[in-house]
């Protein structure tokens, strides 16, 4: 990859994306069309290509070309023909591909030159088609299968290939000696001891074990090896609830007693916090595993909802975090330089087969794996595959043969292999990290297992699956079959293979009787979450956001910096003439020009701010433009990383793909891993989040109350009803509120606002850093004040002493509060509708208008402090709550019983009158008369009777 520094502008290329242009003064400009090279810490994938077919290999492959097309047919379609399925149950038929004589080879005896069609590594050898027919049948019709021929990389075939044949057919016995098949024994048979001790001691509770998928342990045992060995140091990873529970105590180190406590009734964490906990199949782990290397590998399991598959774009966003913390960590060390994502930390996603089908998250987390704001150097995907999901066989749950389809659309390699055979599981599990550590990206291993029981130990699958359970019934168990090989090929005796047992349940017995004891251990801060507090503790505080106007002015100035020689598009020289005029006058500062501020501001703290969504760099409405396009090159510039020289902060702008769910999920991911991080989700318009409704209800609305993690995400949510039809118009505020915790003296869960100017804005980003607690900040966010001169902040109004406020005052109204004759509280951009017609109407005097900015937690005291001046002066004064939204949406269900406990606190008893839209199935209409004169009626219900 060549790059040239122009200027202060460092701009990368690849060859395939280049475009050199000869400027007038004779200097060549490199650039990259794709400007993630600019953002902080990224880093490309190594290279890694092999060598193209020699003269002679070409040559014999044209000489042999039947032979060649044979080698390719039994690579590309042995997988069809492959022992992969434990009960037989894949309808296959016979595949005439596979036959030699389908390519003119009859003769079994007839010798072929291999050099250059099959990988051996011996380079010229002689065989016979016999030979060469056994050998390729060996390798690609065995227990495990291979799809990696429709890959468009040739590399990427040549590599597998390779690996493949030159491995070729070994026994899984010739490579994992005595003492691993040993550790696999001990782990299958303690999986089988767990089962059947939670079955005997509790046998109404449903644990979803492991019994037909025990070979999930040996494989996730083998990764974390591999893993490890290859300089791992972090591993991230996701899975649903099947088998949770034997991974946490049968490799990931967890208590059973704690189990035992769970499962009796009790919590898992510290019940004084006030949390609620969650369900026994969602509990965690994070402990450091040893294979040998002095620091082991930390392996964090994440909570997850019952939301199958929600959890994977979450892991994926808290690895790439994770990696980019270590990244920044080591980029002043030279020796550190060649460190890429990946290097350090790996994503682990296990999934079911029907959700890995049926879950549109799945898609759209693939989709993100190589995207170069969200890769996080590749996951190894497991897909436990039981061929049924709950009670629905595979043939109605998936339109595709495997499960693992929906991967290539990705061009994913998959590896299915055959869960009976734990260690040829282990040998599919070897190769699929070599190809993740070579390559960098996503692979998919479908294990191909059985579920001994129901959807849960209490159901009955006979019902539905008489067949398959009649098979399932009358085999042995993996454990015991893996058992018999052992002590078959004298690796193991039977007194030995019972010891195993016996000594993990006496353990299990003696953690059960603990259980009277236990006590969950107490919530602790560490890494980088360390100074960090509960938010509900009196150690929780507010720091000062407000920011010294000669700071303000270096950012604002540096947020709209042109690089010399870099042409920005014509229109945009208005834009930085503007930002520099409110910035030199100190008034007119836009709401682009205060989130740059507060960006900047953060990032010469120490601070990184990632924003991601569709269209985040210029902004969905043309306003933000943080990130700027020469013209003539296409080469791009993020003005605040460029001209900040001294900030130890970046600011990444992630334009994303056009997918919700996961994008969010991932943003969210990144918040567990890095408290000092501002991440933000903009959504196109406030309506999208719609397609994120499950990580805002069971991550960002719940997750302090499950599992005890905190998140600063923010999301910012374009609101407004502009005519702009149905689905472009509101953010649901209701459905944030209602999911919201409203009691005066709880923990709040997420603050919900509704900002009305540059300023308030300003302070909330800056708010969500400078605490040292992490709270989700949903914004309802604007649209049409982005550029309206009345909504804009004057700079004194981010400078030192100056901070947000929940409700701001009516100042033109104060000096005379007994003139009042109706006060109308609002929120929102409606604000300065009402503003205007107020004064168009000279009711300044009479008319006093309030904003709650803050809708959570409801601002009962600063409220209070608003109204009291009237209050005081007139006790049957009137009271309006005004809004656009339509009365079953909006604020009004939150606002009308908070308002009115106020007013009953300053003594008037009048209640609080509701003027808006009425009740309706839209939250807009989507006929611009008809948004004109609900509109209108709205603005005037305001002051009718005045």
């Amino acid at each position: 990859m060549n790059s040239i520094s122009v200027g202060r502008v460092h701009l990368s290329t690849r060859n395939a994306l280049a475009r050199v242009t000869q400027r007038s003064t004779g200097r060549v400009l490199i650039v990259h069309r794709n400007y993630h090279d600019e953002s902080f810490g990224f880093r490309k994938a190594r290279d890694f290509t092999i060598p193209d077919y020699t003269s002679d290999q070409l040559t014999n492959r044209a000489t042999n070309a039947p032979l060649l097309r044979y080698a390719d047919s039994l690579r590309t379609h042995g997988h069809r023909a492959a022992s992969i399925d434990p009960l037989d149950l894949l309808r296959r038929e016979r595949v005439a591909a596979l036959d030699p004589i389908r390519y003119g080879l009859d003769d079994p005896d007839r010798t072929f030159d291999i050099d250059g069609i099959i990988w051996t590594g011996e380079g010229h050898q002689e065989w016979t088609l016999e030979n060469i027919t056994s050998f390729l049948n060996s390798v690609y019709v065995g227990r495990i299968a291979y799809e990696y021929m429709d890959l468009p990389s040739k590399t990427e075939r040549l590599w597998f290939a390779m690996l493949l044949e030159s491995q070729g057919a070994l026994e899984p016995t010739t490579t994992i000696n005595a003492d691993k098949r040993k550790n696999i024994h001990a782990l299958l048979a303690k999986s089988e001891v767990l089962d059947n001790f939670l079955q005997v001691k509790f046998p109404n509770l449903k644990r979803y074990g492991l019994e037909g998928g025990e070979s999930m342990l040996p494989a996730l045992d083998a990764l974390f090896e591999a893993a490890s060995k290859a300089g791992i140091t972090q591993l991230i990873l996701a899975m649903p609830h099947r088998g949770r529970l034997n991974l946490l105590t049968g490799l990931l180190e967890y208590n059973p007693t704690s189990l035992f406590h769970k499962i009796k009734g009790g919590c898992e964490v510290d019940e004084s916090l006030g949390v609620s906990g969650d369900v026994l199949s969602h509990l965690v782990a994070s402990p450091t595993l040893h294979y040998g290397e002095a620091d082991g590998i930390k392996v964090s399991l994440l909570p997850n909802p019952s939301h199958l598959e929600a959890v994977s774009p979450v892991a994926v966003g808290k690895a790439r975090a994770k990696q980019y913390r270590l990244l920044k960590t080591l980029s002043n060390d030279k020796n550190d330089q060649d460190c890429m994502l990946g290097d350090k930390v790996m994503c682990v996603q296990l999934h079911g087969d029907a959700s890995f089908t049926g879950q549109g998250v799945v898609m759209e987390t693939l989709g993100l794996s190589g995207l170069p704001h969200f890769t996080s150097g590749g996951s190894v995907h497991i897909v436990v595959n039981n061929n049924i999901g709950y009670t629905t066989p595979a043939s109605s749950a998936r339109s595709s043969f495997y499960c693992s389809d929906i991967a290539k659309m990705i061009n994913c390699p998959v590896l299915h292999v055959n869960g009976d055979c734990p260690e040829d599981v282990v040998r599919a599990v070897d190769i699929a990290f070599k190809y993740r550590n070579h390559f960098r990206k996503d692979i998919v291993i479908d294990l191909i297992v059985y579920r001994r029981w129901g959807h849960n130990e209490l159901d009955e699958p006979a019902f539905t699956q008489p067949l398959m359970y009649e098979k399932i019934r009358s085999r042995s168990s993996v454990p015991k079959l893996y058992e018999d090989k052992l002590v078959s090929d004298g690796v193991i005796s039977v007194e030995a293979a019972r010891a195993v047992r016996d000594s993990y349940k006496a353990s299990l017995n003696a953690a059960l009787n603990d259980v009277a004891s236990y006590v969950p251990p107490p919530m602790s801060f560490e890494g980088a979450w360390k100074g960090m507090v509960w938010p509900a503790s009196p150690a929780a505080r507010q720091e000062e956001t407000g920011v010294n106007s000669a700071v303000l002015s270096e950012v604002g100035k540096a947020s709209v910096h042109v690089p010399k020689e870099f042409e920005i598009h014509p229109r945009l020289n208005r834009h930085v003439k503007n930002r520099l005029r409110s910035i030199e006058s100190g008034e007119g500062v836009d709401w682009a020009s205060a989130e740059a501020m507060a960006f900047g501001s953060l990032m010469l703290e120490g601070c990184d701010v990632r924003i991601a969504g569709q269209d985040v760099g210029r902004g969905t409405f043309s306003h933000r433009h943080a990130m700027l396009v020469d013209q003539k090159t296409e080469g791009v510039v993020v003005p605040l990383n460029h001209a900040l020289t001294e900030a130890k902060g970046k600011l990444e702008l992630a334009n994303s793909s056009l997918s919700e769910m996961a994008v969010l999920g991932f943003e969210y991911g990144a918040s567990w891993e890095r408290p000092d991080l501002l991440p933000i989700w903009e959504a196109q318009f406030g309506d999208f989040f719609n397609g994120a409704q499950v990580i805002i209800d069971t991550f960002i609305a719940s997750s302090e109350t499950k599992w005890l993690k905190q998140s600063g995400i923010v999301l910012l949510l374009p609101h407004g009803l502009d005519g702009a039809g149905p689905e472009h118009s509101s953010c649901r505020i209701e459905r944030m509120l209602q999911a919201n915790i409203f009691l005066k003296k709880s923990n709040i869960n997420m603050h919900v606002v509704f900002p009305t100017t540059p300023a308030q804005y300003f302070h909330l980003l800056r708010r969500q850093i400078k605490r040292n607690y992490r709270k989700p900040l949903i914004v309802a966010a604007p649209k049409g004040l982005l550029r309206l001169p009345a909504a804009s902040s004057k700079l004194t109004e981010m400078g030192p002493g100056t901070a947000f406020q929940p409700v701001l005052q009516d100042l033109a109204t104060l000096p005379d509060p007994k003139a009042v004759q109706r006060v109308v509280l609002l929120s929102g951009k409606i604000y300065y509708d009402l503003a205007k017609e107020r004064a168009t109407r000279d009711l300044q005097s009479r008319v006093a208008l309030i904003r709650v900015e803050e809708l959570a937690p409801f601002p009962f005291a600063a409220l209070s402090e608003a109204l009291a001046p009237y209050a005081n002066a007139n006790k049957q004064l009137e009271v309006l709550w005004v809004q656009e939204e339509p009365r079953n949406q909006g604020a009004w269900g939150h606002v009308q019983e908070r308002v009115e406990e106020v007013l009953k606190g300053l003594g008037m008893d009048g209640g609080v009158a509701y003027r808006g839209r009425k009740e309706d199935a839209v939250s807009a209409p989507g006929t611009g008369k008809l948004y004109g004169a609900q509109q209108l009626a709205v603005i005037e219900s305001a002051f009718q009777g005045l």
